[in-house]
């Protein structure tokens, strides 16, 4: 098949060619630099040609795994061990691998992991559900798990669904169409729903930061880690007011587990000192940084006087605090004193007295995968101790 080619020094050209038969239509497209006669296709399938103006367009056969095994001097049972990560596991030397690997790359090799999946009892596939990619504590879980998972010689798949209980069973029944091995629910808002999703594919799931009850669960201990971070509030109240008055706790959804164990901490902790919470101060509004914000300016609207002392729930809500803080003019003088249930270094800008609490997600993910691989009931719930960053 060939064409023509327009003349013209120094032009540049884009050419869409259509290629069709009885079987298969292909859309080629390429560029070409008239002077110095350089075509560059942007498929690996076709070769292209110029000769005195005249352009030919052929079709090559792709690359299989019996053509890498020749070139490599080795089986295909050999190249396929070592395209899906199984290499080790047959005592292939790692010489012949790299040298598989780079005969892949040049040959433009890539693998059809549908295919591959229908030939093998397991994938070697696990996907995660994260709610947020913009928070530190979920950031760092979705990166941990990458790697660790690698280091186990699985494929990690992630995807946020920005705490929508609709795009968690969707990313879920679309994570089983790929045969993940296991699905790990991470912070999700009914992650019994997705348990049942994944039971019914015959799939086995993890719950992570948040407890469901038909699956294994590794959260945080948030009651303890609440009631240390109130006590330490309160005490750094008392240090720095002359006194310890009620705390306010702003941000979290009252409805989920975490928030609730939370809201039990704080309340045993100003019970430990003697201190009756004031109901009126307990926002449990939501974690975006505007529900605190509008739910402080409301409060400061309806009540006047504001504590000094603050239990903020999450640095996502402590953005919004901080923002109504600065904007709202009433701690010109003196900051309030405040507690944060996450971490995040960059408050330290704000002051070296800010206590605040990190989640262990090292430790957290260890639990995970020892779950995975040794097992579990499934009303399994692993509670980790958190770790305080602040100074008292």
């Amino acid at each position: 098949m060939k064409f023509s080619l327009d003349q013209g020094v120094g032009a540049i050209v884009m050419i869409k060619i259509l290629l069709s038969d009885l079987y298969r239509v292909t859309c080629i497209e390429y560029i070409s630099s008239i002077d110095g006669a350089t075509l560059r296709p942007l498929h690996n399938d076709v070769k292209i040609c110029s000769i005195e103006g005249q352009i030919f367009v052929k079709q090559v056969k792709k690359t299989t795994i019996y053509d890498l095994a020749e070139l490599a001097g080795t089986s295909a049972s050999a190249v396929s061990s070592v395209l899906n990560g199984s290499w080790k596991k047959r005592r292939i030397s790692s010489q012949l691998a790299d040298k598989v690997m780079r005969l892949a790359e040049e040959q433009g090799y890539t693998l059809n992991m549908q295919a591959s999946l229908l030939r093998r009892d397991k994938s070697k596939i696990i996907g995660m559900i994260v709610p947020k990619y913009d928070n530190r504590y979920f950031g760092s879980i979705a990166e941990l798990f990458e790697t660790m998972a690698r280091a186990r010689g699985l494929f990690p798949i992630i995807t946020c669904t920005s705490r929508d209980p609709q795009l968690e069973i969707e990313a879920a029944r679309t994570m089983l169409s790929y045969q993940v091995e296991w699905l790990i629910a991470t912070g999700a808002t009914d992650p019994d729903k997705i348990t049942d999703v994944c039971q019914a594919a015959g799939v086995h799931s993890l719950n992570l930061d948040l407890p469901g009850s038909r699956a294994p669960s590794v959260i945080s201990d948030n009651f303890t880690g609440a009631r240390e971070l109130t006590r330490r509030i309160l005490v750094n109240c008392e240090r720095k007011l002359g006194k310890a008055s009620p705390l306010l706790f702003i941000g979290g959804r009252g409805s989920d587990h975490n928030t609730a164990e939370r809201v039990r901490g704080f309340r045993q902790a100003h019970e430990d000192m003697g201190i009756v919470v004031d109901e009126r101060y307990i926002q449990t509004c939501g974690y975006a940084p505007e529900k605190a914000e509008k739910a402080l300016q409301s409060l400061a609207a309806s009540e006047g006087e504001i504590p000094r002392g603050m239990f903020i729930n999450s640095t996502i809500s402590f953005e919004g605090v901080v923002h109504w803080v600065r904007k709202s003019g009433r701690y010109d003088q003196s900051p309030p004193v405040m507690g944060c249930f996450d971490w995040d270094p960059f408050v330290a800008l704000l002051g070296d007295e800010i206590e605040m609490v990190r989640q262990d997600v090292p430790s957290m993910l260890n639990a995970v995968f020892e779950i995975i691989d040794k097992g579990a009931s499934m009303d399994t719930r692993i509670e980790i101790p958190v770790v305080f960053m602040g100074k008292i």
